[in-house]
């Protein structure tokens, strides 16, 4: 895949799910090596599909999407030359790019809900994007975009918030008021938080400092786990994207470690890293730093 320029790598956008619920091996408990009956011998396989059942063989194949254990093979992203697909044709699809971090909240969200056999990704390559996508898809010619009930959202927040509400799977928002109030100031914060950050990259300022202390205090208001609202919420997505690249390009460019002084930070990238949804989004860290490297070349 080739490495996302300067000029379009950030016009994407502007805006505990690991437990399941019961393992296959409790359905096995009772079933015996081999059970036969005249002229007939069901081997242990055969016997545990019967016994699973497709209902039940259904649910175990979702409980281990929403907890991130299934692997999907990624489709190559769409360029200039590739045909557009059947749009509006009933198929629930996410439009991306691999290297958008508002594109990979969205991700995110879908995999920890489970629904990677319900919303089909379609990547589009930034670089050389194919005209039917402002035509046909979305108008403003952006990523991400989600095609649902022949309608057509984006801005990622919003999107987060829309598949968390409008699919099935694990709740990522919070019932608790308290919570649910926090949630919505952190949400509102990744704007500044970002911009914040991104100033000091380019040389103007150093509230970077600042914007970091603010999420080591967030990450210390409740204490029923280690994430920003105790247990993992659609915030943890709203951030990790931008953590993800923030990190090591403060590092190896500016010398600059996120995590000195912040064992609440640091506690909670440890945490996400252990997120498989999430895992499975996550590009390679020499990438992105690459990729920042070209976007502020002028100011480093």
């Amino acid at each position: 895949m080739a490495s996302l320029k300067s000029k379009v790598s950030y016009s994407c956008s502007n805006n505990n799910t690991n437990s399941v619920p019961f393992s296959l091996s409790s359905f096995y408990k009772k079933v015996v090596t081999q059970i036969r009956f005249p002229n007939t011998t069901i081997s242990p396989p055969k016997l545990q599909l019967q016994a699973l059942g497709k209902a039940r063989a259904k649910v175990l194949l979702s409980t281990k999407m929403a907890a991130g254990t299934v692997n999907e093979v990624l489709p190559p992203p769409l360029d200039s030359s590739s045909e557009p697909p059947p749009v509006f044709d009933g198929t629930t699809r996410l439009y991306i790019s691999y290297t958008c971090p508002y594109a990979q909240r969205v991700w995110i969200t879908r995999n920890c809900k489970g629904l990677q056999d319900k919303i089909k990704l379609v990547p589009i390559d930034l670089q050389n994007r194919p005209a039917w996508y402002k035509e046909k898809v979305y108008s403003a010619n952006k990523v991400p975009s989600l095609e649902h009930n022949n309608e057509v959202k984006g801005e990622s927040l919003d999107l987060i918030k829309y598949i968390d509400s409008h699919f099935e799977g694990p709740s990522l928002f919070p019932q608790d008021p308290d919570k649910k109030e926090f949630a919505e100031e952190l949400l509102s914060y990744t704007d500044t938080f970002n911009k914040s950050v991104i100033s000091s990259f380019k040389g103007d300022g150093n509230e970077a400092g600042a914007a970091f202390d603010y999420i080591e205090t967030a990450l210390s208001k409740f204490g029923d786990g280690p994430f920003f609202l105790g247990q993992f919420s659609l915030v943890d997505i709203a951030y990790a994207p931008f953590i993800e690249r923030f990190q090591p390009f403060s590092l190896e460019v500016k010398k600059y470690d996120i995590t000195a002084g912040r064992p609440n930070l640091a506690a909670w990238i440890k945490e996400m890293d252990k997120n498989d949804a999430y895992k499975q989004t996550r590009r390679e860290s020499k990438e992105l730093v690459e990729i920042y490297k070209k976007r502020f070349t002028a100011q480093l």
